[in-house]
């Protein structure tokens, strides 16, 4: 009998490593990006074709290497950063364990060009299936220029996992923005499809921030800064005003590398509570820096988890910080006790309290119901507060639908049954509308209700039955961050189909022509932050498609507010759409629209 065990060839054992490593496009940006930093780099360009699948280019001004390292770099395991064991546990640096180039030349054709200072002349390689297959000298710049061209092409089950262009994008974005806030000294250039996205001059880690994250976190950071003998804790957080339903924006970084640690999120916000909403998420820039043997940052292949040496630690003094912040810059509400100026200009200050004023005054209901003894719920003869107090629980002229000869709205459970002429409604708190039922009464959560009504409008519309749009008298332009850009290009066809007419304009720049012929909306910006800040809120449920996260989020979006007052026709409107809808019990997410308050429950309630 033959053996069965066989060693694998080198380029297939390289592909099979490399799918730890390089996932997609954008996990080539971060590991080419990284290693222009580890060469000393100060200016960094990013140039990107086809979200990568064609070209990802990235071109440094750093050391650069010499023939002999330029070829021993994209073999596996080759590093000039360990020399033993000891010295994996004190690295400062991005890259260290030699995957990144070697994980990128087996499953990409590359081309590398590279000088160091004191030569005369660079190097050009090429590489294709962890092959050399061109290596001569070339005129070129000190510094770096790799090109990653075709990824996947030799292995084309795992090209055709790639996602769309656009979504790919986002994900290039990102890693983008997490080496380029790690490093705020370095210039940083992004160019996809021959388009700048971005041109990053050295400055301040407050200035890269607002270039990245959005011009509207400028006044609305506060500076956190922590220094202790075991670590120390530096960055920004927002004010409580700019939280969001996302985690989007929340960066946290060890010795300037990029982590992810719902651990430490958790510490982040702790120190908010009773600051934001339960359900929002607070944007924070975080640097924390110790020893690199206090961290163990070899424990995932992106090296994006690591292990704290003592988890409790980090986690009270980053807690500790945050809150030392926001106490220090004043975030908390406090009273105001200044009169304001305007109030003194009000025409009960300015005019004079004469004799008969206060006459009248002191004869009123209120004054002696503050005044006198007794009579704080004293009810004048022949006055009654409520003249139709008995009319409100009259219910035996209320028809139901057995005996109403004229149309219902009705859902299958025939708990709504109205007419639209005696069905009696009452909104409570702006927000819940009170109807009777045939057993009792029913409380309608007003916004989740038209959740309902909207998601399966827009379903409809999205299966063949576009829904009509407003033309905009004035089209309005909006500017969105980047990566909101790439997202919302994305959406763009399902949002025509959803009656959102808009068109690029520019870079990261938009303009509204139309908007769905039944919403009136007089923000057209706020729309659209909220919308993609919905969408993003979904986009980590794998189970929705794109589709129906934009689905969900223009529901969520357009759905009458709570605090909204209703007129008892819009009401009436609302239950018809609602008793009409397929499902009419729950919001798309599973939220109740409406309760059910029956009357042998009620009359148990008051033990009868």
């Amino acid at each position: 009998m033959s053996d069965k065990i066989v060693l694998l060839p080198d380029n297939i054992a390289n592909q099979i490593a490399a799918g730890e490593v390089i996932q997609r496009p954008a996990s080539a940006v971060k590991e080419l990006l990284e290693n222009a930093v580890d060469a000393g780099a100060n200016d960094i360009r990013l140039i990107i074709q086809d979200a990568g699948k064609s070209l990802v280019q990235v071109i440094d001004n750093g050391s650069g290497m010499s023939e002999s390292d330029a070829r021993m770099c994209f073999e596996r395991h080759a590093t000039s950063k360990i020399r033993q064991i000891d010295d994996l546990f004190h690295i400062r640096t991005m890259g260290f364990r030699g995957e990144a180039l070697a994980s990128i030349a087996a499953v990409a054709q590359v081309e590398l060009k590279t000088k160091r200072a004191e030569d005369e002349a660079g190097v050009c390689l090429e590489v294709e299936n962890s092959v050399v297959t061109k290596l001569e000298p070339v005129a070129t710049p000190t510094g770096t220029s790799i090109a990653m061209k075709n990824l996947f092409f030799n292995v084309p089950a795992r090209r055709n996992f790639l996602k769309t262009n656009a979504s790919e994008m986002r994900h290039i974005v990102d890693e983008f923005t997490r080496v380029a806030l790690a490093f705020p000294a370095i210039r940083f250039t992004f160019t996809a499809n021959g388009e700048q996205l971005f041109h990053l001059e050295p400055g301040s880690l407050k200035q890269r921030i607002v270039q990245l994250l959005g011009n509207n976190y400028n006044a609305k950071l506060v500076t956190v800064k922590e220094h202790t003998d075991y670590l120390d804790i530096s960055g920004f957080v927002g004010k409580p005003e700019t939280a969001k339903k996302t985690r989007g924006d929340q960066y946290f970084f060890v010795n300037n590398r990029f982590i992810r640690s719902p651990y430490l999120q958790h510490a982040v916000m702790n120190a908010y509570q009773e600051l934001i909403p339960g359900d929002s998420y607070p944007m924070f820039v975080l640097f924390i820096d110790l020893d690199p043997a206090q961290v163990d940052v070899n424990v995932h292949p992106t090296k994006q988890e690591i292990k704290f040496e003592d988890e409790k630690i980090v986690y009270a003094f980053v807690h500790a910080a945050i809150k030392h912040a926001l106490a220090q810059f004043s975030v908390t509400p406090t009273l105001d006790f200044e009169l304001d100026a305007g109030i003194q200009q009000l025409s009960s200050i300015q005019q004079p309290f004469t004799q008969e004023k206060q006459s009248a005054a002191a004869a009123s209901l209120l004054f002696r119901g503050f005044s006198q003894k007794h009579q704080a719920h004293l009810i004048e003869p022949g006055r009654q507060s409520f003249p139709d107090w008995n009319d409100f629980y009259k219910t035996e002229n209320v028809e139901t639908p057995a005996s109403s000869g004229s149309s219902t709205a009705q859902n299958e459970s025939g708990l709504w049954g109205k007419t639209e002429d005696d069905a009696e409604l009452f909104q409570l708190l702006n927000t819940y509308i009170v109807t009777p039922s045939q057993k009792g009464f029913l409380l309608v959560h007003q916004q989740q209700a038209h959740e309902r009504v909207l998601y399966e409008r827009l379903t409809a519309a999205s299966q063949g039955q576009p829904i009509t749009s407003q033309p905009s008298l004035f089209p309005v332009n909006i500017e969105l961050t980047p990566s909101d850009a790439v997202l919302l290009t994305e959406l763009l066809p399902d949002l025509k189909l959803l009656g959102y007419l808009v068109e690029p304009f520019g870079k990261n720049s938009f303009v509204i022509q139309g908007t769905p012929a039944d919403i009136d909306n007089d923000n057209d910006k706020h729309l659209f932050d909220f919308l993609l800040e919905q969408y993003k809120h979904y986009s980590t449920d794998i189970k929705f498609t794109p589709r129906e996260k934009l689905i969900r989020s223009v529901a969520r979006q357009q759905a009458i507010k709570t605090g909204v007052r209703l007129t008892e026709r819009e009401m009436k409107n609302l239950l018809q759409d609602l008793f009409s809808c397929q499902q009419p019990n729950a919001t798309p997410d599973g939220r109740p629209t409406y309760l059910e308050f029956k009357q042998d429950e009620l009359e148990g309630m008051f033990r009868r």
